[in-house]
């Protein structure tokens, strides 16, 4: 799978208001995906901060698609499972997600993704994340 082909399962299976997020695929292959999230006040919460809502939408949509990229044949997948920890408040101009699969089994898959700020490189979230693989 090519950073296009995700960035188009991304436009045809989210909902609307996740594409609202202006999330761009930067690269993609089995073992991870790297998704970009620019930063603006449409996402911001009280004192400037990117929301934990924007954030966790973020991790869920990068997740999935790596769990998504990590099988050749397309599947149907549902989020079970969704943990999100903040570790500082995120501000710049946009936080990278990556996020890879830890495991795959017959019908459980597990992810995890960090978000770092893009200029600072520094931690503002993690997440873990279990799916459905029907």
């Amino acid at each position: 799978m090519t950073p296009e082909i995700a960035q188009q399962v991304f436009a045809e299976n989210f909902a609307d208001w996740v594409q609202a997020l202006d999330l761009t695929v930067q690269e993609v292959d089995p073992d991870h995906v790297l998704i970009r999230m620019p930063l603006g006040d449409h996402l911001a919460r009280v004192g400037g901060i990117v929301s934990g809502q924007a954030l966790a939408a973020l991790a869920d949509t990068t997740m999935a698609l790596a769990v998504i990229a990590h099988f050749p044949e397309p599947r149907p997948f549902a989020t079970t499972d969704l943990h999100t920890q903040f570790l500082r408040p995120g501000v710049g101009t946009a936080i990278l997600c990556r996020a890879e699969v830890v495991r795959a089994g017959k019908a459980l898959v597990f992810a995890r993704a960090e978000m770092i700020e893009e200029q600072s490189g520094k931690p503002v979230a993690t997440a873990t994340a279990t799916f459905y693989a029907g």
